[in-house]
């Protein structure tokens, strides 16, 4: 397992350069505002459908939840992508033993209520305004395991260039008022489904005058 590893100056230049190229390839990066419990950690739980997923949402932490960042990715890209480590990235290796290892890790981040960890539990990309969200097991671990010291903020996020030459992201954001510690993954994977289907139909309803 790959850790996160803190370097205030790296962090620095980081958080500048993904600032930029979100702000240079997105017309503009539209968010709801949202308030979370200050004494809590976030646990946010978003889809996945490219490769600025993470680097939205972190732009999102930055300038609005202020937490402390931290997302699970696979262990070939955070050896390919080294740098991300200085992000808060962390590493998970869904073919070994150290799987559980990552999944622990999740949850001993969201004991610190300072930090925000990103999870992504499709587990793959998906297409954007996919009818079906799947999740895998392992955010239920983590989420027994944090027992409730979090906050869970579910993130559905879409892309769409309207009349411009770049495409607008804007990412719907609700605070949820239950953990599901302790419960079947069926339940907190249908809370989700309900949230992004309703995303989705705001998303197709929007009028460019």
């Amino acid at each position: 397992m790959i850790y996160p590893k803190n370097n205030p100056v790296i962090f620095w230049f980081f958080n500048r350069y993904v600032q930029w190229i979100v702000g240079n390839q997105f017309h503009e990066l539209v968010y709801d505002d949202i308030q979370v419990d200050k004494n809590k950690s976030v646990l946010l739980i978003a889809n996945h459908f490219s490769f600025w997923d993470a680097l939205i949402l972190f732009c999102i932490n930055q300038r609005m939840l202020k937490k402390k960042f931290h997302v699970m990715i696979l262990e070939d890209t955070a050896k390919k992508e080294g740098f991300l480590k200085y992000a808060g990235a962390f590493s998970v290796d869904k073919s070994s033993r150290g799987m559980l290892q990552s999944l622990d890790y999740a949850a001993q981040l969201l004991s610190d209520p300072q930090n925000l960890v990103l999870m992504f539990p499709q587990g793959k990309l998906y297409p954007n305004f996919v009818d079906e969200v799947h999740f895998e097991k392992g955010v239920q671990r983590i989420i027994d395991k944090a027992a409730g010291n979090f906050q869970l903020v579910f993130a559905a996020a879409f892309t769409q260039y309207y009349q411009h030459k770049k495409q607008t992201a804007t990412v719907y954001l609700k605070p949820i008022n239950q953990s599901f510690a302790g419960k079947n993954i069926a339940g907190l994977q249908s809370a989700y489904r309900q949230y992004y289907t309703a995303s989705k139909l705001l998303q197709t309803q929007i009028v460019i005058v």
